[in-house]
Order: structure tokens, then sequence, then C-alpha cells
């Protein structure tokens, strides 16, 4: 049987029909893809990019990117088994794979979550609120981020070739910059395989994917500061790459995501009968059994109270002695091969260099399971537990790291030291603390967010839903400092910033509003005879307003509001203490002020206005006094057209409206927005 051939999708072409490298199933030794040998046209694969790519993806908005993206998720969902068959080639069992293909699909599903849930439509976002820069309201001044009009080259790691190129590739499409992705070449097979899919489906815009098989020649060399690189992979090429003359020259943003010497701490006050002791055993043994180890977020060092140590010897032993090592296609199978050969022969190297100042616990060598795969072809590593006696003085230990399923017991006195000994990895992306007491988890998250990028704080209730260790979530930062790399991923909406422009806006307020895409205070409104909640939500124009009637607070007003709400502070009903307060009377309710508001304001007829689902920015700025005359104004400040219906079929966008409810002054008393949903003509 003739071997798949890989290519690489450059300029909208597959390229690639000399086999160059033969890359071999992790758990066999078969040939399973080669590598192409043609030389890549990065120049025509960036002009592509920085071209159709980037006009393709600003075509669209924020909003129907995250759609874009909710689509591809489904689409990929349905045809997920094409990349589970791949996937058991690198040596990842079923559960393996589910990390790295359905937490990649999932991955996206978040994106588009986060795309239509706190991105606007259009393509600028507004990091408000202003600042007023005058002292007459002439002249403000606030932030906008704007996509990039360049390429994000994406270097993943072979560890996880479907989540490594979807956890970049969703918030860079989002953020509508273009990407050239280039998987490591040992498991490029299964990153190939993913990106035909992609294509496939679709809906991609011209030039917003490209793939890059083999090695990134002068990719970099060609890189200019419009564009952005992101790593992921080991602390030494981190720093190569880093140092690339071009992209320090250019101002090029390069974001890395290293593996580091991540540790376990069992804080002292856990006992051996304590749930926590066993969750924590769980834990160390499955993050080294999990894609045999080959995690950047793998526990590499475990430190436990020394009067603990030999009982957690112990529950590791065990733990780790039932564990079925082989070939993951076998159901029974829980811990499969390392990625490749040249990884397996880097782990046994590395693991002899610690075994200069470790024992050994646990040499999963001598399971029977391993005997008989160690004869083979495959790339197999034995599951092994060290111990290192003087952690202290033993440097290897925090600075060698086994890249596969291997740790090391290292004994502490008290948490400092643990602390400290933690710290000694310069630097890791993730630490576990397991413990009962809520005083040591605030200690050590303190010194402990330091030098780490993720901390977990385990207990039995944590332990219920944790989602563990090792597993970076859409919605928190993943990264680290030091070995690290210093850098961030994923974090939300944050990571698509990472790939917009920043820059700060100064004008008028209808200047800054106009460019902003949203009314800014002191700025030009629109006023009409139509009140703004009878307009459907794609008549309604930004800056439409409506100055309401007033109302004058009365004592009744305050008592009625009390009997209603059950609120009966002193300050709106106990007349000598309110004297007696820094407002000098009795005052309204804060509540009952914005109540008071929506009925000035809201348009009582059923019409387009559907619902109101929250507030924002809410201050209570001045007391509103019994005698005081309130008014209120209403501005349409934000309108985001989700591409939503209801159930019945009608289209509606959200509408964020600023308030103002000022008294007869004219000093303002309360200011917030109101988020609304509106609907849609008929048909629009």
């Amino acid at each position: 049987m003739e071997t798949p051939l890989l290519q690489s999708y450059l300029a909208g072409a597959w390229i690639g029909n000399t086999p160059a490298q033969i890359l071999c199933d992790a758990a066999t030794g078969a040939p399973v893809a080669s590598t192409h040998a043609e030389r890549p046209d990065f120049e025509a694969a960036l002009a592509y990019g920085r071209g159709p790519g980037v006009r393709g993806l600003l075509s669209l908005d924020f909003q129907e990117r995250a759609q874009r993206l909710k689509s591809l998720a489904k689409f990929l969902g349905e045809n997920k088994e094409l990349l589970y068959r791949w996937s058991t080639c690198t040596g990842a069992t079923r559960a393996d794979g589910w990390i790295d293909i359905d937490g990649g699909i999932g991955t996206l599903f978040a994106y588009a979550s986060i795309g239509s849930n706190e991105l606007p439509g259009g393509n600028v976002i507004h990091e408000g609120p202003p600042i007023a820069l005058g002292k007459k309201g002439h002249f403000v001044g606030s932030h906008i981020l704007v996509p990039r009009e360049g390429v994000a080259v994406h270097i993943n790691a072979f560890n996880f070739p479907v989540w490594g190129l979807l956890e970049k590739f969703a918030p860079s499409f989002l953020a509508g910059m273009p990407c050239i992705a280039k998987p490591a070449t040992s498991t490029a097979y299964l990153t190939e395989a993913l990106v035909r899919l992609m294509l496939q489906w679709g809906g991609l815009p011209e030039g917003s994917l490209q793939l890059v098989i083999g090695a990134t020649g002068d990719l970099l060399d060609r890189l200019d500061g419009q564009d952005a690189v992101t790593f992921t992979g080991s602390a030494t090429t981190a720093a190569t790459l880093r140092a690339n003359t071009n992209l320090i020259t250019r101002g090029v943003p390069f974001n890395a995501e290293a593996d580091s010497l991540n540790s376990a701490i069992l804080a002292p006050d856990v006992n051996t009968e304590d749930a926590e002791f066993d969750v924590f055993a769980d834990e160390v043994v499955r993050e080294m059994r999990v894609k045999a180890g080959q995690k950047c977020t793998a526990i590499r060092r475990i430190l436990v109270p020394r009067r603990q140590l030999d009982a957690l010897q112990t529950r590791l032993r065990q733990r780790l002695s039932a564990l079925v090592v082989g070939d993951p296609r076998q159901a029974e199978v829980q811990m499969g091969p390392l990625a490749s050969k040249a990884q397996q022969a880097d782990v046994h190297s590395r693991l002899d260099m610690l075994r200069q100042v470790c024992s050994t616990v646990f040499d999963g060598a001598n399971l029977p399971a391993m005997r008989s795969v160690e004869t083979g072809d495959g790339a197999f590593a034995a599951p092994t537990l060290l111990m290192c006696e003087q952690p202290l003085q033993a440097e290897a230990v925090h600075e060698v790291e086994v890249f596969g399923p291997v740790a090391t017991l290292l004994p502490y006195d008290d948490i400092d030291e643990a602390l400290a000994l933690a710290a000694r990895g310069r630097g890791s992306l993730v630490t576990t603390l397991a413990t009962r007491d809520p005083a040591i988890a605030t200690h050590a998250a303190r010194r402990a967010a330091v030098h780490h990028g993720r901390i977990l704080v385990l207990d039995a209730e944590a332990s219920m839903e944790s989602t563990g260790h090792g597993s970076p979530l859409p919605y928190l930062k993943h990264g680290g400092p030091g070995r690290a790399g210093g850098g961030e991923e994923l974090g939300g909406v944050r990571a698509v910033v990472h790939y917009l422009q920043r820059a700060a806006i100064q004008g008028s307020p209808t200047m800054v509003g106009a460019v902003v895409g949203e009314y800014v205070r002191g700025g030009e409104r629109i006023e009409t005879e139509v009140h703004p909640f009878r307009r459907y939500f794609e008549e309604l124009r930004i800056g439409e307003s409506l100055l309401t009637h007033r109302r004058t607070v009365s004592e009744a007003d305050i008592v009625a509001f009390g009997g209603i709400s059950g609120d009966y502070f002193y300050m709106h009903f106990d007349a000598v203490a309110a004297a007696q307060s820094p407002f000098g009377q009795r005052i309204a309710h804060g509540y009952f002020v914005l109540s008071a508001a929506a009925g000035l304001f809201v348009s009582p007829a059923p019409g387009p206005v559907l619902a109101n689902y929250g507030l924002d920015t809410l201050r209570f700025v001045k007391p509103v006094r019994i005698g005081d005359t309130i008014r209120a104004r209403l501005t349409c400040k934000r309108k985001i057209d989700r591409r939503k219906t209801d159930a019945q079929g009608r289209g509606q966008g959200v509408v964020a409206w600023d308030v103002e409810v000022r008294n007869q002054d004219e000093e303002l008393v309360a200011s917030y927005d109101i988020l609304t949903l509106v609907a849609k003509r008929e048909g629009s």
C-alpha cells in the first residue's frame, strides 16, 4: 500500500508531489505518511494572506466570524471519526484523542460563544469608557482595537495536532487575522487531515487558513510589524525563534508557550485518610498516563511533606502498577507510546540525567505489558516515578524535563520550602495545590502566582468537577512566566485582543463616537417625534434620544417603595438618624430612582423592544431627596446584530441604551446602560 504524501496548502493551492521524510505509526513503527520535498514560496503565501486573506476576513464582522466558527465546529464534530483514526497513529488512546480532537472542537464552540456574547458588530472594539480631556466636555479620548493587516504564523508542537491548531486558529480568525499553521512534523498527518476537513467545509474566507508541512524556511525572515508569531514547544526552540533578527528589527509580536517543569504540591494539612490524599495521587498518575506524559502542562515535580513521603510512594506505586500500556487501538490500553522514536530517545536520554541524582521508586519497564511492547518497533516509554531525597541541593530536578511518563517526588519540610522548590523551575504553566485549609490556599496562591501561569487549588469539593491539572480551558489564560515562555494564549476574549492593534483616539464626543461606533456623552444626539422604543432594530440610529417629562419625588413614593421592596433602611425612614448622616435628611432608595426613571422613559404599548435583560455601569451619583424633581434621558448607545432569531423565527438584535437621570438643578443623580433585545421587521 502506497504511503500517503502530505501536502502544504499555500497561496490557495496544495503543493508537494515528491516524498521526503517518512512518518511512522508510534505503536507499530509502520509508515503512515511522508512529507514533501518541495520548498514552499513563502513570499507568495504571505502575499496571499495579507491580500485576499485579510480582505476576506474583514468582509465579515466579529459577529459573522463568530457564527462561522460555530458552523465549523459543528461540521468538524460530525466528521471527527476521520481524525480519531489518524490520532491512533500518534500513539493516542481514545481518551487522549478526546482531549485533542473534541477539546479542539470545543474550543471553537467556546470562541464562537465569546465572539457572539462579548464582541460588537463591525470590526472596531471600543475599550471604554471615554475619558474627558477638557473641562467643558468638548474634547474626549478613548481606545480602540482593530484587526491587524498581517498574517499570524502559528507554530505548534507534536503532542496536540488538532487542539494545538484550533486553539490558536479560533481567536485569530475571530480577530480577523489570517493564519499560516505549521504543525510539528512527526504528527503532521493528523493536522493535515484536520485542515483538509476545514477547507472542505467551505465556509472559510479565501486565504484565512494556510498550512506548512515541513520546515518554515525563510518564513520568519519575511514577516513585518503587522504580522504575528505564536509558538508552542520547547523552551530552547522558543528562545531560538524569539532571537530571529527580523522579528526583533521589525517588532513582530512573538508569543511563546513553552514546556515547563510544572509541579504539584501536597499541602502539609492533608493526611492519608483525607479524600484530598487520594485525589492528589490520582491527579499525579493521570498526568503521567495521559498522552504518555507528553503534555506541556504535565506534572514533573511532586512536592510532598516528608512525613507523607512513604505513604504517597506506596499509593502511587499501587496505581502505576495497574496501568495497561500498549497499542492504543486496543480497548483495554490506558497508555500508548510516545509520538516517535526520536521522542523515545530523548526521553531515555533525559531520564538517565535525572537518575544520576534520583532513586527509582517505580520502574514501569517491569510491567507485563511493557515487556511485550519494548521488543517491537513502537516508541514506548515506561511510566517511571523517581525520588530526589535532597531537592534543595539537586539542580537537575529543577532543570531537566523528561517529556514523557516520568515524574519526581521531592520531599519538603514546610509549605514555604515547597513553594520555593516549585519556584526553582524558573516559571511554569501550572501548579496544583492539594489542601483542605483556606489559609494555606490563600498564602500559597499569592506566592505561587508570581511563578506559575495557572494555579489549581484542589480539594474534595473541586475534584467532583475539576477538569484537572493539565487541562487548559478556553476561558482561562494558558501560559506562564520565565521558562514557560512569558506568553499568554486563550483566556477568553483576551486571546482575541492579542491579534488586534490598540490605538488611542481623541476628538470631540461626536467624532470619537462615530469612530468607536457608539454614542459618547456630549456628542450629537438625534431627537425625533418617534419614541426610540418604537423603532425596529434596523431602523434605530446610534444617538437617537428621548428626554422625558419630569417627576417630583414625594415621601409617599419612599414609603410605598419600602413597602413593596421590604427595604426599610434607616436612610429612607428614620428622620433623626438621616439628619445625622452626611446627607442631612431622608433620601429616596437608589432602586426607586431606577424604577421611577424606567417609568419615565418606557413606552408601555407592545412594540419592537422585546425584553430588558440587564444593566451595566450602574452608579448612583447623587442622593435624591424628598421634593427633588428628576427626569431621564434615554439614548441609543450601541447596537449589536447577533444574527439570532427567537422561537417564532423573528430576527432580533441587542441595543444598549445610555441613561442619564438628573435632578432639577441638572445634576447627574444616576447613570447606567440598559441592555434590551429589539426585534427586526418581519422579513429582514
